[in-house]
């Protein structure tokens, strides 16, 4: 890569270090865990808004940022976190270190999608959706699930994969939600039977839906704009929301404290807002709390519900960060393989 800042970087672990050294006005650090090409289209955007603004990027998976983060804690090398799983931002130690900040047009995102005390906000967010190759399940004679329960039939042994929950976002609501709706001890008893029909667990929460797209396994267990992009690029998938409901999360992002360039940060923080970055994320994500985003056309042509409320399930985003290391601990102790 060259050494010199680009606008638009996904910066290796080692170059990182360089960052700290001398932040300068126009040059932003923004650690986040949306999808790659996702955020080099926002950023690009950004750029045509703010050209004297360089955003220089780290993208890590939900679970390794959160490491990446608090490992980085005594000397942080970033100025924003951005489009990160509110249950991993609600975490104290994380709290502590956002400064807060309203940028304007704060006051017309509903208060779901807000910190009360303004150290975080949301943007977009996702929910559980499963990506069935249907040329595959044809040939093999398998049926279309419509549901969490379906997938404990035996007859999808080997055929599924699924994100790991202790390292991708999804994979942890998908956990989280599952035993919400059930309740812990049928929720436990659930998982641990369709382990049995799980091929592998994936650090990606994308990657499934790509699996499933090659046709590396008939079901991947993903997020629903996955399953619109692999649809759109030509692949013979279905996106299928579970009908017991699609646990969702919502990606904040926020301030550093400890920012080396502030303002600029706040210019970049401001934009997310802007009707600019609206417009894409109704082009790109299947939840957004920024008014004048419409929903894409490929998102329609695809299945998505042209109100994603009536599909999701109730989350209770406090239980699922106060809960999250015990449960995670238990997952790995019982499930990761």
């Amino acid at each position: 890569m060259d050494t010199k800042f680009i606008r638009t970087s996904l910066l290796s672990l080692s170059l990182l270090a360089t960052l700290a050294v001398a932040a300068q006005a126009g040059d932003v650090t923004a650690y986040t865990s949306l999808e790659e090409d996702d955020a080099k289209i926002y950023i690009e955007a950004f750029n045509k808004d703010h050209p004297d603004i360089n955003v220089h990027l780290l993208r890590l998976s939900t679970g390794d940022l959160g490491a990446r983060i608090l490992a980085e804690k005594s000397n942080p090398q970033h100025d924003v976190i951005w489009g990160w799983a509110v249950t991993n931002m609600v975490d104290p130690r994380i709290l502590e270190m956002l400064e807060a900040y309203s940028p304007q047009g704060i006051d017309k995102v509903d208060t779901h999608f807000r910190d009360p005390e303004g150290r975080w906000f949301a943007t977009t967010g996702y929910f559980a959706a499963f990506c069935v190759n249907k040329t595959m399940a044809e040939a093999k004679k398998l049926p279309i699930p419509s549901s969490w329960e379906d997938l404990l039939n035996p007859v999808y042994k080997g055929e599924i994969v699924m994100p790991n929950a202790a390292s991708s976002g999804t994979g942890y609501l998908q956990v989280s939600s599952l035993l919400q709706m059930k309740g812990e001890e049928a929720g436990w008893k659930f998982l641990k039977q369709l382990d049995q029909n799980v091929a592998q667990y994936i650090k990606s929460g994308s990657k499934p839906c790509r699996m499933a797209s090659a046709g590396e396994y008939v079901i991947g267990t993903s997020f629903a704009f996955a399953a619109v992009k692999q649809i759109n690029e030509g692949f013979p998938i279905a996106m299928v929301i579970p009908k017991e409901g699609a646990g969702y999360e919502v990606e904040t992002s926020g301030l550093m404290k400890t920012s080396q360039n502030k303002e600029d940060a706040k210019k970049f923080l401001s934009w997310l807002l802007t009707p600019a970055a609206a417009k894409l994320y109704g082009e790109r994500a299947e939840m957004n709390s920024v008014p004048g985003g419409e929903q894409a056309q490929i998102a329609r042509d695809a299945g998505m519900p042209a109100d994603v409320t009536k599909v999701l399930f109730n989350m209770d985003f406090a239980w699922s960060a106060s809960n999250k290391d015990r449960i995670l601990k238990q997952w790995q102790a019982e499930i990761e393989r």
